[in-house]
């Protein structure tokens, strides 16, 4: 029988800074609670807002699989690889911090807000060495399907990382309806509502949202709203 949990928008950690407005599903920085520390090896769920030309200085991150999703305006990235790079809405980047990397995020626009998802994975290879990636995808192939955006699979479709994970983005008219297969057997699923309503396996979903499924193979889906959107994070649930 599947097993679930539900996050509300309302249970999540918040810390307002003033140039950053960040709310974490899961135990981070100063936002602790043990029974939200982590869903298999999805480790950090942050949703941030980050003022006009304001952001993260240099800092150093390892043995974690970095992803951002910038849901609106533009965030410039530089790091110690040399790469150097400013993502928006409809890009992916993906970071394999490794054996050690250090970088840092600013809001590329002076004037206007950048609002992103930060998701940390743990890897299933340790002291790897440090990668980047990063991807522009067609924002028409997520409509009314989940679109594939992350991966193990660097020839697969979207970016690649250092676990059995598999990430989509969807978005939907009122009353879509179809099901999510688990990509292989032991993951589970976690649906993050980005926008709107959903029901996930009977589970009514409002906007930020989360909701975690496991020891399942299928799980219904329907958008209850116009434009509704989804991440859903297909992730091993045992930690190597």
């Amino acid at each position: 029988m599947a097993q679930s949990v539900l996050h509300k928008e309302n249970m999540r950690g918040h810390a307002n800074h003033g140039w950053l407005d960040a709310h974490h599903t899961f135990s981070f920085a100063n936002h602790y609670n043990p029974e939200m520390m982590n869903f298999g090896v999805l480790r950090v769920l942050n949703d941030d807002r980050v003022a006009g030309g304001r952001g993260f200085g240099t800092h150093p991150h390892d043995n974690m699989e970095i992803i951002t999703i910038p849901l609106t305006g533009s965030l410039a990235h530089q790091d110690s690889m040399g790469n150097s790079s400013v993502i928006k809405n409809g890009d992916i980047q993906v970071m394999s911090a490794g054996t050690g990397v250090y970088h840092s995020e600013y809001n590329a626009d002076p004037d206007t807000e950048v609002n992103l998802l930060q998701i940390w994975l743990f890897p299933n290879k340790k002291n790897v060495t440090p990668r980047y990636g990063q991807q522009t995808l067609d924002l028409n192939e997520r409509h009314n399907r989940f679109q594939q955006v992350l991966s193990p699979n660097a020839d697969d479709e979207g970016v690649w990382i250092h676990q059995d994970a598999w990430f989509s983005l969807g978005s939907f008219d009122a009353g879509f309806e179809t099901s999510y297969r688990i990509r292989k057997e032991g993951n589970g699923a976690y649906f993050f509502v980005i926008g709107g309503k959903v029901t996930v396996n009977g589970q009514e979903l409002d906007t930020r949202d989360g909701y975690g499924v496991w020891d399942t193979s299928e799980i219904s889906f329907k958008a209850e709203t116009a434009g509704a959107e989804v991440l859903i994070m297909d992730v091993p649930m045992q930690l190597q």
